[in-house]
């Protein structure tokens, strides 16, 4: 994977390839009730942009993926006095994109959409304005705007998209994704790193949470060149559903959310379940991670250290909303790139062998880290001896 400047990237066009409208009917259940372009295929979005449960809340927002296209939907849900309708009206208003990194700014007309809908059912016009001026051209096939598109996806070890980053996410999403999880992001960091299957379980509203999977995609940063060519990418599948269970078979590596709590059965579809704030594995080899050692509590400290001194120098120098979440995507792709760079040195060196003092010189705990460094070297390839004593053996 060949390192790009971000300023030879070309501006990433807004390509809406659909627009549509989800309604809830009491007697058939979720249904798409009008899309733009006609033809296009929206089986299974009817699930996605509406979560089971959604019926207890007034209102939320949904990421999701389709075939190879990304959605966001806003939903909303209104007391009305019908009996034909039980009290409620539900609707979501939605939109497909080849891309996840551009769906945010459309957050606020989605949002007014939908109230349009829920208080004047079947009036299409500013949606038919909207899909007329952003549709995507896509050179595809009618009714499959999305198969022959690339994939963008954003925490990308080919594609250095830091300056796409900015707009993906509203401010303090990161801030709030650390005081969540607190030390255990340093488990989810490894876990992320090795690019195993994390399946992020919470009842709705689902929109922070689906910002807890672009959070924990944006621990496996890699800006080194070479790294990670054999290894598939931390690919956010945002919300998922049992209509997806099929398609996740599949999938050897992905980060996607749920409000469905039947998926902690199926264990064979992920490696890590996080209920909440509990972070689990049931793989044996695995279990060792998920204890905080002391070069993870030393990097949790380093990294609320940094945000304290950006916190002062903001008060001081006047707001930088987005700087917070720069200094979070680069703490953790400083902290990758040294790992690797270390890695790559011991490699190439003559004895390929790696001691406790390259494990401290990576920021990781010689012993706590070491299974995490042996489950490290067998994903990425890496051909190095590593001759750190196991503890339970000596």
């Amino acid at each position: 994977g060949r390192l790009r400047e971000p300023d030879s990237e070309q501006v990433e066009e807004d390509q809406i390839v659909a627009v549509f409208v989800v309604t809830f009917d009491p007697r058939t259940g979720n249904m798409v009730e009008w899309c733009l372009p006609q033809d296009i295929d929206l089986e299974g979005v009817e699930f996605k942009s509406m979560a089971s449960g959604s019926h207890k809340i007034q209102s939320d927002f949904i990421y999701f993926r389709k075939g190879l296209c990304f959605g966001l939907a806003c939903f909303a849900n209104m007391p009305v006095e019908s009996e034909l309708e039980r009290g409620a009206r539900m609707k979501s208003v939605g939109i497909l994109s080849p891309s996840y990194t551009l769906l945010y700014r459309y957050m606020h007309f989605l949002e007014n959409q939908v109230r349009h809908q829920l208080e004047m059912p079947g009036h299409y016009s500013h949606l038919e304005a909207f899909y007329d001026d952003k549709k995507g051209v896509l050179p595809a096939g009618k009714g499959t705007p999305c198969s022959q598109q690339p994939v963008h996806w954003l925490p990308s070890i080919h594609r250095y998209m830091y300056p796409e980053m900015k707009i993906t996410h509203p401010a303090g999403c990161m801030s709030q994704f650390i005081k969540f999880f607190g030390e255990q992001i340093l488990t989810l960091w490894k876990f992320a790193l090795l690019r195993k299957r994390i399946l992020i379980f919470s009842p709705p509203p689902v929109g922070v949470v689906c910002y807890r999977v672009y959070c924990c995609c944006c621990l496996a940063n890699v800006s080194l060149p070479g790294i990670g060519g054999t290894v598939t990418e931390s690919k956010p599948f945002f919300y998922v559903n049992v209509a997806d269970i099929e398609m996740l078979e599949t999938e050897v590596s992905y980060v996607a959310c749920t409000t469905e709590k039947i998926f902690e059965e199926k264990q064979d579809l992920y490696d890590v379940y996080v209920d909440n704030q509990n972070v689990k594995t049931h793989h044996e080899h695995l279990q060792p991670l998920l204890k905080i050692n002391s070069a993870d509590k030393e990097k949790y400290r380093r990294l609320n250290d940094q945000r304290q001194m950006l916190m002062y120098s903001q008060e001081v120098d006047g707001d930088c909303s987005s700087c917070e979440e720069d200094l979070f995507i680069l703490f953790f792709m400083e902290q990758n790139n040294r790992i690797f760079q270390t890695l790559m040195e011991v490699s190439a060196s003559q004895d390929k062998t790696l001691t406790a003092d390259h494990a401290r010189g990576m920021g990781l705990d010689p012993q706590g880290d070491r299974s995490f460094l042996m489950d490290l070297l067998e994903v990425y390839g890496i051909d190095v001896m590593l001759v750190i004593d196991n503890p339970c053996c000596t």
